[in-house]
């Protein structure tokens, strides 16, 4: 990897005295000869021009005329793409050694490499995320700054789990331990004010465990999590906030449990069957798998990274995860993308686009990382290439629509990353970087 700084002498990208990450004034560019992929209706417009006017993009069309001011980008027929939304990452779980121990994890050690993990997200794509355990206010308020390059962070804070529920990171032996993904708590009164922290500190929604977990130690897959009081009540703290309580859950007795106590969204999901998928349907919530996570705790070169009894919970739920989302895309569930990828296992980011073509039609796999992604995260000016949307765009080597496995072979396929207008990582020489401290090659 090259990195790529301007240098002070550029009037238009010199450190302020008074702010040094003050991020450059926004450049209009003009693109031209693009090839645009349009998620909404699966389809692509050949050969049109797009502007882009601080940080938005302010026209699309056949024909724009260059003004002055403009930076003319030639893309020579590549294919423009809305920036990827990958709706279920967790920043803080950074790479730190070759097994799952989510105790050990010191937090200066995963603040000082989140950095690297939101740099490398960007390079494959992902300029918006939705973090579902981990991720802290000064995260997302440094990369909104500019200290570094990273994607828009949408954070539920640390999850929340009851006493050896799935967020427990504590084997049988410990009484006194916690990690930095997720809070226990227990009751209604813990639960309220838990919820209330989160929410004091910047977490955007709230997320908690409604079942058990593959990373776990103490419970089982089976179990269902919460009470009804104590959902009801982070519920309700939410939605006094204006926003809303998604819940990992596998199993539909969990599902159920979760959204009929106000719930609106549920990760994971891959034992769901097709009567709580039709529930799923009629109350309108939202479905993130990830099935990624699961295939890599499975494959050879992670094989030390779960302990025995992990790694038999894994395969059950791996074995189950794609029928479960063939279910819930033909009950009509919205299905967006995510991954849950904890430590080294980060790497296989990209992989969930092919696993989701196994049962999913390319068209709808980009859906869930442009438009349904852009919904459940309350920000509907993400996700496509349209007057008046966020100017996140990724030029592409090929047609994501014709193949969406492209996107996992992202180091050939993303060639330049624009988040606000901005090129934060490029791998072409038609369109360079224009951010201090962004990423080339």
């Amino acid at each position: 990897m090259t990195v790529r700084r301007i240098v002070p002498s550029d009037p238009a990208t010199s450190e302020s005295s008074t702010d040094p990450f003050a991020l450059p004034p926004q450049r209009r560019h003009l693109l031209v000869n693009a090839r645009v992929v349009e998620p909404l209706y699966s389809s692509v417009t050949d050969l049109t021009c797009v502007r882009l006017t601080d940080g938005l993009i302010h026209a699309v069309g056949p024909h724009i005329s260059p003004q002055d001011g403009d930076t003319v980008i030639n893309l020579q027929g590549k294919y423009l793409c809305p920036g990827l939304i990958d709706c279920h990452v967790h920043l803080a779980a950074v790479p730190n050694g070759q097994s799952l121990d989510l105790t050990a994890d010191d937090v200066g050690v995963s603040l000082l490499r989140q950095p690297w993990v939101c740099e490398r997200m960007i390079k494959r794509g992902f300029t918006t995320v939705r973090d579902t355990g981990g991720a802290s206010l000064a995260l997302k308020e440094a990369i909104e700054a500019g200290v570094f390059p990273g994607p828009r962070v949408i954070s539920s804070g640390k999850a929340l789990s009851q006493t050896g529920g799935h967020g427990d990171v504590r084997s049988a032996h410990q009484c006194c331990s916690s990690g930095i993904l997720s809070t226990v708590v227990d009751g209604v009164g813990e639960c309220t004010r838990a919820s209330r922290e989160n929410l004091r500190t910047g977490a955007d929604f709230i997320k908690i465990m409604a079942s058990g977990g593959v990373a776990s130690p103490t419970d089982k897959l089976t179990n269902t999590q919460f009470t009804r009081e104590e959902v009801r009540t982070i519920v309700e703290v939410a939605e006094s906030y204006g926003t809303y309580v998604t819940a990992h859950a596998y199993t539909p007795a969990a599902i159920r449990h979760a959204v009929d106590n106000g719930v609106r969204g549920i990760e994971h999901g891959n034992l769901l069957d097709r009567p709580t998928a039709k529930h799923m349907s009629e109350l309108g919530t939202i479905l993130t798998p990830t099935l990624v996570t699961y295939e890599a705790m499975g494959m050879d070169k992670y094989k030390d990274f779960l302990p025995p009894a992990n790694q038999a919970k894994n395969k059950v739920v791996l074995e189950k995860g794609l029928e479960a989302m063939r279910i819930a895309h033909e009950e009509g569930v919205l299905i967006c993308h995510g991954s849950d990828l904890l430590g080294p296992l980060q790497a296989e980011q990209s992989n969930e686009f092919t696993i989701r073509k196994r049962v999913l039609s390319d068209g709808e796999v980009l859906k869930g990382a442009t438009i349904n992604a852009a919904r459940l995260i309350g920000r509907e000016d993400l996700g496509r290439i349209k007057e008046g949307f966020v100017a996140d765009v990724l030029v592409l080597e090929k047609n994501p629509l014709e193949d969406v496995s492209v996107l996992s072979d992202w180091e050939s396929t993303v060639k330049t990353v624009v988040k606000e207008g901005r090129v934060l990582a490029s791998r072409w020489d038609g369109w360079p970087v224009d951010v201090r401290g962004a990423i080339s090659g």
